[in-house]
């Protein structure tokens, strides 16, 4: 039985010609910055990658896939591809204007846009502002998902922007349609770039760092136009802000929605949201009481931990120096990650309820009488053993592919704490670092950390899609039809 045909091949490039427009396009932004700056000299830089990408794009749109049932194997087949291509095109634009290597400028890029946040630049702050403002854009655009942006702006509603929409792992619809729901997220996500934008050059930010910030803050991305990130601003107001935005990033858009409509009252109803507060204080306070670490230190990290931030306010950038109790509780907070349905990384709060409550309800059965029937609500709604099962599949194969990267740095004769720390940050996509990340890693620990972060960014099952795609096309002669 063949799984993928020569048409499915078909329905998926064009699509995916589709967002390699859109991402053709994102790529032509920076040349605002770059003449606003006169940086001329690296046009040419964006210039080329953007038309290979909208050419490429448009080429694959003349593709007629004679079929316009897309399942969700094709939405996933795009979407893991897709991923790629950005990290490629934003890869050329480095190579063509810096003097990096390419693995490099792709591990940048890939980092920028899953929002995981590592860098392999020693300074940063040398970069021209073009490439600086790119980085940030990538991780904006990647907030909300490459495929998710494209198909708000190029695809028109029905069962293709359905499909796609569900292969970026988001379930959760704001409106009836995909299109008024992805309408109202983009709305959502604006307002509050704005607000941040504006919030950061009230307290005395400089408009270009506000703009990036607040990029890479409500995107949960992280990535900083400073070399000690936003430890270089040394003001506890940018401090609270920056927070404040990371905790929107991580909080799902479907509440942001609600809350929206009930100015604010709704917000708190949010099991995920209460759930990700609660974990903040207890987590917060074990760091201020177990150690020597200022509050403002402690707040700061752990909320950058469970968001997936990776934004650090340590002098050094990096967490080389604090104790293991430390790095344990900001794996597993890097490890839990925020809400679903917003722009977080790593397993998502929900998931790990439902597996916690799906364990206290089966010990609950154990010890109740026989016979009796034990329900148990989540989120107002009975608690399905479909998603009990669910939830903790995924994470089950979300820690071998944890296991395997954490292998991997390990073979490299990494320290084991500190390769367990980086290759949960790399998957979590979140980018807090012990200092493993840099451009002089091998090439073999660049690419399981490239690995990593996309399948971090995908929720691994499209990955897997994708590698069984390729079996499949390898194995022999794609049939014409299965329909």
């Amino acid at each position: 039985m063949k799984y993928i045909t020569r048409r499915d091949i078909y329905i998926a490039l064009y699509y995916l010609g589709k967002v390699m427009q859109g991402v053709g396009i994102v790529i032509l932004l920076p040349i605002i910055i770059a003449l606003i700056y006169r940086e001329h000299i690296y046009l040419l830089g964006f210039i080329i990658p953007s038309l290979i990408s909208l050419g490429v794009g448009t080429l694959l749109g003349r593709i007629n896939p004679k079929c316009n049932r897309v399942r969700l194997k094709h939405g996933m087949i795009v979407s893991s591809l897709a991923w790629l291509w950005a990290a490629f095109i934003g890869a050329l634009v480095m190579y063509i204007c810096l003097d990096i290597s390419f693995i490099n400028a792709f591990f940048e890029n890939m980092s920028a846009w899953t929002g995981s946040g590592f860098t392999i630049f020693q300074d940063v702050e040398i970069l021209p502002n073009s490439i600086l403002f790119l980085r940030s854009l990538e991780q904006w655009v990647g907030g909300l998902g490459v495929v998710v942006i494209m198909i708000g702006v190029l695809i028109h509603s029905g069962t293709a922007a359905s499909r796609l929409y569900k292969s970026e792992a988001r379930e959760d619809r704001i409106k009836p349609s995909i299109a008024n729901t992805l309408k109202k997220i983009l709305q959502i996500y604006l307002i509050y770039t704005i607000i941040g934008t504006l919030l950061f050059i009230i307290v005395g930010m400089p408009v270009f760092d506000a703009v990036n910030n607040t990029f890479t803050a409500i995107s949960t991305g992280g990535m900083s136009i400073k070399n000690i990130n936003m430890g270089f601003y040394n003001n506890d107001l940018f401090y609270i802000i920056s927070m404040i935005m990371m905790i929107i990033g991580a909080t799902s858009f479907l509440s942001h929605y609600q809350a929206i409509k009930t100015r604010g009252k709704s917000i708190f109803s949010d099991i995920q949201f209460k759930a990700m507060i609660g974990v903040i204080i207890v987590a917060s306070l074990l760091l201020i009481l177990a150690n020597n670490i200022l509050p403002i230190d402690a707040i700061y990290s752990v909320v950058s931990a469970i968001t997936t931030t990776g934004a650090s306010i340590n002098p050094s950038g990096y967490f080389t120096d604090y104790n293991a109790f430390i790095k344990v509780i900001i794996i597993v907070l890097m490890f839990i990650g925020g809400a679903a349905g917003s722009t977080v990384g790593a397993v998502k709060i929900i998931r790990v309820i439902t597996l916690l409550r799906g364990i206290y309800k089966n010990i609950i059965n154990i010890i109740s009488p026989e016979g009796r029937v034990i329900n148990m609500e989540l989120s107002n709604k009975n608690l399905k053993e479909t998603q009990v099962r669910e939830a903790s599949s995924y994470i089950s194969l979300y820690l071998i592919f944890i296991v395997i990267g954490w292998s991997v740095l390990v073979f490299y004769g990494y320290d084991g704490m500190n390769s367990l720390f980086e290759i949960v940050s790399a998957q979590g996509n979140v980018g807090l670092s012990v200092g493993i990340v840099n451009g002089e890693m091998p090439i073999g620990a660049k690419i399981i950390t490239i690995f990593n972060m996309w399948i971090g960014r995908l929720e691994i099952i499209p990955v897997l899609v994708i590698l069984r795609s390729f079996i499949e096309i390898f194995k022999g002669v794609i049939p014409k039809k299965t329909y």
